[in-house]
This record gives C-alpha cells, structure tokens and sequence, in this order.
C-alpha cells in the first residue's frame, strides 16, 4: 500500500499559507484571518479586509512582502496555550473568526471540522479529526517573526525552507462553507520544492487554458448551455451526441462481450424506494422532488441501483442463475447549488453507463476481474496511461455516516483488498473515509496529456442494499442465501468524463469516435467536381463513415484551415486531377501522422482503410 503522509512539501505549503497571512497583515494590520490549509499543489488563506477588495493587481505587493518573511529565515515555533488563554489572545488580536473556532472547541470540543481544513484550528494531534464532544484544554500555535496563528502544523523549519511558489488568483468563500457567514476573500497559491518544478506547472496551467473543455466545447460545436433550460444541464448538438455515443456504444460493446444484459428503467420513483434503499435519508436535500396532484412523493431519481434491484427482486432466482449482469445508460438529476456548477465537470443531468452484478460472494473475485478488464481496456484505447489504483474504506472513528456493521465493512474491505493486492501488490492507495455509504470501492485514476490526475471508473462492493431489500437466490441446499451488488460505471458520469477527455486530446478525437472522420474539400465549383464529392460522399457513408464536404466560393487554403480547426482526422482536396481518375492523397491531422508522408490511394483503399482504423479503434493513421 502507498503511504499519503504529511510530508515536506505539505509543511512548505502549509508554511507559505502561514508566510502569506503574515505579509497581508504587515500590509492590511486590520484584516481579519479565517483559515489557510493545504490544498492541491498549493494553499489559500481566507481573509476579512472589509470593503478592501483584492484582485490580481495586488499580487506582487503580496509576494514582494513574502520574499521578504522568507529572505529573514524566521524560524517557525510551536508553543501551546490553554484555551481560555487562546480566547483573550484572539480577543487582544481582534481575530474574531479564531474566537469563534476557538469557542467551539472550549463548548464542544471540536470545530466542525468536516467544514474547513482541521491544519490551521490549533487542536492537538491526537484529537484531530474526532466527532466526539470531548473537553480540550489547550491548543498549539506557530509564530514567525512577529506572526502568530492558531495552527496545529506541520511546518517547515523556518521561513526560507520553502521552496518556490506564486499567487494565483482570488475568489469570494463564505467562512466555514456556509451562506449565512460572512462572505470571505480566498487567496490561492500554488507552490513547489523547486523552481523547475513550479515553472513546469505554471506552463501545464497555460496549456490547461488552450485545452479548456468549455472553449472547445463551442469551438467545436459540442455542446450549449441555455438560460431558459438553466444552469448544470447541457445540451448536446448533433457533433457532440455522436462523440458522447460513439464512446458509450464502445463500453457497452466491452459489457456485451461480458454478459451484461441491457435494462431500461424509468427516471421518477417513489420516494418509498430510496427510503428503503437508505439513499433518502443521506441524499434527501440533493434531490428534485416532485408531489403528485394526489399528494404522493416522488423525486427524480439521483442513482440507479435501486431501481436496478427491482428487477432482481421480481422473481425467484437460483444460484445457478448467477452471476445476474445488468447495464443501461441513463441520466441521473441531483439538485447541485448554483456555485458548484462548472461546464461538463459538474451539471445537474447526469448521464450514466451505469452496470450492476448481482452475484454470491464466492464469485465477487471474478467479477471484479472481469469489470476491472473492461475498464483498463477502454481508458488504454482512450489514451490514458497507466491506473494508479485507491482502495476506498470506510472510516472507524465515524461509523454513524456507513450502513451496516462495522465487522460486515471489515470483512467486505478485506475482500477487496484481496483483490487489489492480487493485482497491483502493494502499489496502491488507501483512502480511508472514501468508500460509499453502502460499501468499500475501487477508484481508477490516470494522468491526462498534460499531467493532471482524475479519479475515473470505480468498482464498488454492495452488502447493504440487498440486505435492505432482502436480495436472495436458493443455494445448492435450496435454503435463501443473501447475495452481494457489485456497482460499476466505466466513465461514470458522461459529462464528466467528456470535460476530462475533451482536453486530455485537446479535441483531437481519434478517427473513431471523431464527430467528422473525413472533409472533402472542392478545389472550384465545376459540375463535375462537386458530382465527384457527392458520390464520394455516398461511399463513404454507405460504409457507416462520417463524411462531410466543404464546397463553397472560399479559397482551397481557407477551406483546409477551417478543417484544421475543427480537428478533422483526414481532409481530401478533390480538383481535377482527382475527377479525371488520379488518386486521392489524404491530409492527415498531425496528432496522427506516421514519419513518411502519406501516399495516394484510390478512393476504395481509402475508405476501406479508413473502416478498419475505427474497427480497430487505433489513435494513429495507417494510411
């Protein structure tokens, strides 16, 4: 298993958040300090400067001020306070949001801290992270120079020990996450042990912007969003629903070749199934839900294993009928809030390629297996690189959020780790608090084009919701005996992984799933010429190719630049020679292109192969 400690470059940026406060308060001596953890590749620090409005052109005197607390090689000191003296030190400092963290750990022994990062709360390390009310009676703070915070660490040694690092941008955060709080200013940084290594983000960020998913989305003609439909619920245009289905007809191809059976379910329910399911009690205010003129509850359903268990439950079953394997694509809708929407990444109608096994527990090591090879076998053909694999569990000091017993969580996450051990050794992660509500799992992360990491597919292991609806098959004895569910979505929600792939290929789509395979452009405007490109046209359709043609007044090189914008993965300039019965000689997208140039071909070999490349779903031309 791979260890996440808190290591040397978490204390550097924990250490720079610190550095950052203190250079905002020699500037501002009145703000007002709220928390800063360590977050992704860097850190923030929430502030309160009133009706002083930060931006970007405040950076420099920022940084400018932190290169100054760092050349003065401060060193970090812990030291430790009772907390009633904490509270007169806030008091003195006009810090009212450290007394108010500082009063619920005297009240409550605890900060909420499933609202803010628990780093800079001042609690000892053993009482980090606990839910139970317990009495604290002192807590930890760092100075350096003449800064102090409420921080429980780590830090680095001193300030000069840092590494490299640059303010990014500044957004509104209201204190602990709620809209009733005051309303914030979060400054982000991003920081690094090494100037190569901040350099090479900063220059992954720049192309992270040419790669945006929502630039290319309309470059492209992908997808919209509309004010009258509203926020979080794209639509899809006829170049965008090709690409979403050419994706999804791949991974239900794989599904069929492992006996999954296609289902179709409707997309209201009671609210008696997720009752029941356990889904309402912990997801009830995410919901859209709909009352009948007859008074009746019924929500748009936000999951579909539920629903999935009712066609299990609808007969008697044997063990000889399992393993039983369902799939269907479908949308979900959960009510997300407005300021969590972002393009495809987040969106309120989600499409799933949602599959559910239903099997005995002596058969849950093969079907893993099976499900954990479809999902290598679609993200390799997509491009991505080698998996790194988190085993989720479930988090023992906070068993109230889990169903089930805690010996039945025990037993279930040993029998997935089994099987990721099998797998990948001991090169694995494991994410304590990130399993399921209902069941440990197994997340898929791999790198995009430009080194970024998403969390992908996932396998999750299911033993609470057939025991809530008393899910059964007759064993060989012919006595009830309880089975297990196995959940698996390959890309798990489409829009999220289309944000992920459209800029992992930067929106060149391999010939297969590419929305338009082949442009044909037309050199002039002769009768002849544009009889050629109709009938090619014809062919190439005839043999399920999307082919498209470009025949207007415009230049031949206006005309190809266009077809370079819009990615297409072969282009044919059709003019006389072409008409007369010469060869076609394709341009190819460069992403594709093999070393030689490519050769002419009549117009069968082309298209025939052009067919084999999408059968084979190949990233590089053959041509």
């Amino acid at each position: 298993m791979v260890d996440q400690p808190e290591d040397k470059l978490y204390a550097m940026r924990h250490s720079l958040a610190h550095i950052m406060a203190t250079a905002i308060q020699h500037i501002w001596p009145e703000v007002k300090l709220g928390v800063g953890p360590v977050i992704d590749n860097g850190f923030y620090y929430d502030v309160d400067l009133g009706e002083n409005k930060l931006g970007e052109a405040d950076f420099d005197r920022i940084e400018a001020e932190m290169r100054a607390v760092i050349a003065a090689k401060q060193p970090f000191e812990r030291s430790m306070k009772p907390v009633d003296e904490a509270l007169a030190w806030a008091h003195e400092a006009h810090q009212p949001y450290k007394m108010e963290l500082l009063n619920d750990l005297k009240r409550d022994g605890t900060t909420l801290a499933k609202d803010l990062d628990t780093a800079m709360m001042g609690l000892p390390a053993g009482i980090m992270g606990t839910t139970a009310a317990q009495t604290i009676t002192e807590v930890s703070f760092y100075t350096n120079g003449d800064f102090t915070d409420l921080c429980r660490g780590p830090h680095a040694e001193s300030t000069d020990k840092v590494g490299a690092f640059k303010l990014m941008r500044v957004a509104g955060a209201y204190w602990r996450g709620k809209e009733s709080n005051p309303q914030m200013q979060r400054i982000y940084g991003v920081a690094f042990a090494t100037p190569k290594e901040l350099r090479e983000h900063l220059n992954m960020l720049e192309e992270a912007k040419k790669r945006d998913h929502r630039k290319l989305g309309q470059e492209l003609d992908l997808f919209v969003f509309s004010d009258l439909v509203g926020q979080g619920l794209p639509l899809w245009t006829p170049r965008g629903t090709i690409l979403k289905n050419q994706l999804d007809a791949f991974v239900q191809e794989l599904r069929e070749e492992a006996g999954f059976e296609q289902v179709s379910i409707p997309h209201i329910t009671k609210k008696e199934l997720y009752e029941k399911s356990g889904h309402w009690a912990k997801f009830k205010d995410e919901l859209f839900r709909i009352t009948t003129r007859e008074g009746h509850e019924f929500a748009m359903k936000p999951m579909n294993c539920p629903h999935h268990t009712q066609i299990y439950a609808a007969q008697p079953r044997s063990y000889r009928d399992l393993p039983i394997r369902y799939r269907d694509t479908t949308m979900v809708y959960r009510d997300e809030q407005s300021g969590e929407l972002g393009g495809l990444s987040r969106v309120r109608a989600i499409t799933q390629d949602d599959a559910h096994v239903f099997c005995r527990t002596s058969q849950v090591e093969v079907e893993v297996g099976s499900l954990w090879t479809i999902i290598e076998t679609f993200y390799e053909v997509c491009g991505f690189e080698k998996f790194s694999v988190r085993l989720s569990t479930h988090d023992p000091l906070k068993m109230a959020g889990y169903a089930g017993s805690e010996e039945k969580w025990v037993s279930t996450v040993q029998q997935l780790r089994n099987i990721v051990e099998a797998k990948m050794g001991d090169d694995y992660i494991e994410g304590v608090g990130e399993a399921a509500f209902y069941g440990p799992k197994i997340d898929f992360m791999a790198k995009d084009a430009i080194g970024r990491e998403h969390q992908l597919a996932t396998i999750q292991l299911d033993f609470n919701q057939p025991e809530g609806f008393d899910l059964t098959c007759k064993n060989e004895d012919d006595a009830p005996e309880r089975i297990v569910m196995l959940h698996c979505a390959v890309m798990g929600s489409h829009e999220r992984f289309l944000s992920v792939y459209i800029e992992h290929t930067a929106g060149r789509f391999p010939v297969w799933c590419a929305p338009e395979q082949i442009r044909l452009v037309s050199v002039n405007q002769e009768d002849s010429t544009l009889e050629y490109i109709s009938n090619l046209q014809k062919q190439g359709k005839a043999l399920k190719l999307r082919v498209t043609t470009d025949t207007g007044n415009e230049s031949v090189g206006k005309k190809i630049r266009a077809a370079e914008l819009a990615k297409v993965p072969y282009v044919l300039v059709i003019g006389e020679k072409e008409v007369a019965g010469g060869e076609l000689t394709p341009r190819v997208r460069k992403d594709m292109a093999v070393a030689d140039p490519p050769k002419s071909y009549s117009s069968a070999e082309f298209l025939g192969t052009i067919v084999n490349e999408v059968k084979s779903r190949t990233s590089k031309t053959s041509l």
